[in-house]
């Protein structure tokens, strides 16, 4: 019998000369002791397949036992679901595998480490409505390394900064170069688009359609990048979050090109799309094919929609999310596209990530329409046959319904400022309105200076609202320094950093390289987000609204520490506030502390209100 050594990294090569140069994978590349679920499901993979008609695989070491085999219907793959002793201790642990091609023992040896002793709460801590978020598209914010802009053999050779769908060459380096400056700007926690390697032939920019789920993508800098921007945040009490996207890969992913059986993606007799109608999944009139095609339909052409109720796809996906988590130290998850997933699957895997790692944060992407939509997709109120487990979601609804409406239509009865209170009065339906996600724009949306018409007032009252009211507050890259355009093609609201090429024409990263505006408006920003960080009352206190009169809506953030006062005027007048109705809030108080100018008046029975301002004020005996 021929014996075969094969040592786990990223990947395989049998050591025997008739079969040179024959990669075998093994996912997950390794894993730990320590874990609270001690089973594993590993999936080893050769490309000019793995198995005979009969083989057997057992472990010989007591901490690490082979409970069950499966060989689906293409040869190339064999499961082996493990059970991992709860004593055992870090190292090698071989797996043979025995009577496969040409009656070979193949023995693989497969690595289990030790946890990182700070992958408690002191290294993996969470993300909660202390943070501000900063999310950034990795290829566009900064390049700190020229020699990855192209690497050799992967099919996307494009580098032009010219072209809104190239590759531009930012990285993971170019982010953690500039970690003063998101310090300095009051960021605590950074998401990422996706940045798992996609070795598309075109549009590999964006990062949502990975080819292998274990490689970080080398045009960013890879594994070794990924590792020194996780410590060098962790090491300022910052966080990072991954962005997940379970619902689909990209149509060069392995899985899809070399399927281990037909039932891991939705096929169908011809190409069938997505509906993009999230309301079939809880019609109770609903059709049948109609939930079918919103939930299996692809994407796009180019993204394969995975078939989550196949058990083997879910472990695949749901063991990668641990593995990340364990072995990057992540704080939180975002997930795209939530509502295309399989939600049962969704809940499963929701569940294994906080079992294992309860202070974790997890947040999916519900781009719909309506509360009842949006809020079907969270823990919330609800008694349906579906509960969903999912402690937040990006808040369209304050977006869509509240912030872009306040300050885009004039004063109405549901229009305006009111329709912003409006949508607010519906948080009852969630479970914990503070830890849903709320943003002016992101990658998908046109920026919010654009939104607004280019009215940099506007823009100031949208970054106070972000910064003060309930809720996690996402701020996308660039806006802080006027960054503008219309999503329309989308890589417009995904143009470069300006400073963050070397022989760029203007460095926004500093002072001296910004506009007067957009100074005053880092500054606007910054002053807002440092007041954040100190303020008990905006982190984690309460919020009390006021009905909105004559156009002017007014809200509190209070605690037994603090009470801070926002009035939003969005009129192209000034207005003349009324303070005797706010009373509940306003007893014991004398004076109100500009949090911006700094300037502390009394607070008297009338206000004037400058015309397109926020004030936020701290108020004080």
């Amino acid at each position: 019998m021929r014996i075969i050594v094969l040592t786990i990294a990223c990947f395989l090569f049998l050591q025997d000369s008739a079969f040179a140069q024959t990669e075998v994978k093994v996912y997950p590349t390794h894993w730990w002791t320590g874990m609270k679920n001690r089973k594993l499901q590993l999936m080893v993979y050769r490309s000019s397949g793995l198995t005979s008609t009969t083989f057997s695989a057992y472990s010989l070491n007591s901490d690490f036992k082979v409970i069950k085999t499966y060989r689906p219907a293409n040869h190339h793959y064999l499961f082996l679901d493990i059970e991992i002793a709860a004593n055992a201790k870090p190292g090698r642990k071989e797996i043979r595998i025995a009577n496969m091609i040409r009656s070979e023992q193949v023995i693989i040896q497969y690595e289990l480490k030790a946890r990182n002793p700070e992958n408690g709460k002191s290294r993996i801590r969470g993300i909660s409505s202390e943070d501000l978020i900063y999310l950034i598209m990795p290829d566009r914010f900064s390049n700190g390394d020229p020699s990855n802009d192209r690497m050799a053999g992967l099919k996307d050779q494009s580098l032009n900064r010219n072209e809104i769908f190239d590759r531009h060459g930012g990285d993971l380096q170019g982010i953690e170069n500039h970690l003063d400056y998101l310090q300095d700007l009051g960021v605590t926690a950074l998401w990422l688009n996706p940045v798992l390697l996609n070795d598309m032939p075109q549009r590999t920019e964006h990062g949502y359609a990975a080819t292998d789920h274990y490689t970080i993508e080398p045009r960013l800098g890879g594994a070794a990048a990924y590792h020194s921007l996780a410590n060098a945040l962790h090491k300022r009490g910052m966080k990072l979050i991954q962005d997940a996207v379970y619902n689909h890969v990209g149509i060069e992913h392995f899985l899809f090109r070399d399927l281990p059986d037909s039932t891991w993606f939705h096929f169908w007799p011809t190409y069938t799309n997505t509906t993009y109608k999230d309301q079939v999944l809880m019609d109770p009139y609903a059709a049948a094919i109609d939930k079918k095609k919103m939930s299996d339909g692809w994407f796009v052409p180019s993204m394969p929609d995975l078939n989550q109720h196949n058990p083997y796809v879910a472990n695949f996906l749901i063991q990668h999310a641990l593995w990340c988590t364990e072995k990057f130290g992540l704080d939180g998850w975002r997930i795209d596209t939530y509502a295309y997933n399989d939600l049962a699957f969704m809940n499963r895997c929701n569940k294994a990530l906080l079992d294992e790692y309860p202070q974790l944060h997890i947040f999916g992407e519900t781009w719909v329409h309506g509360i009842p939509n949006q809020s079907f997709f969270t823990q919330n109120i609800y008694q349906l046959p579906y509960k969903s487990n999912l402690p937040a979601v990006t808040d369209f609804q304050l977006n869509l319904y509240g912030i872009v409406p306040a300050l885009n239509q004039p004063f109405g009865w549901t229009e305006g400022v009111n329709r912003l209170y409006l949508t607010a009065t519906n948080d009852f339906v969630y479970k914990d309105p503070m830890k849903q996600v709320i943003f002016l724009d992101n990658h998908d949306l046109s920026r919010f200076l654009s939104v607004v018409g280019e009215d940099v007032q506007k823009l100031k009252i949208g970054l106070a609202w972000l910064l003060t009211f309930r809720g996690v507050p996402q701020l996308y890259y660039g806006t802080e320094v006027m960054m503008k355009n219309f999503a329309n093609p989308d890589g417009l609201v995904r143009l470069d950093f300006p400073g963050g090429w070397a022989g760029d024409s203007a460095n926004k990263f500093t002072s001296a390289g910004r506009t007067p505006s957009e100074d005053s408006l880092f500054n606007y920003t910054r002053t807002l987000a440092q007041f954040r960080k100190r303020s008990s009352a905006i982190k984690t206190g309460k919020l009390m609204q006021y009905v909105p009169e004559d156009g002017v809506y007014v809200y509190f953030r209070y605690d037994t520490k603090q009470t801070v006062m926002c009035i939003m005027n969005p009129n192209d007048k000034d207005m003349e506030l009324a303070t005797a109705r706010f009373v509940e809030r306003l007893k014991g108080f004398t004076r109100a502390k500009d949090v911006i100018t700094g300037q502390t008046t009394s607070i008297s029975d009338k206000m004037k209100i400058p015309a397109k301002t926020q004030l936020v004020l701290e108020l004080k005996p």
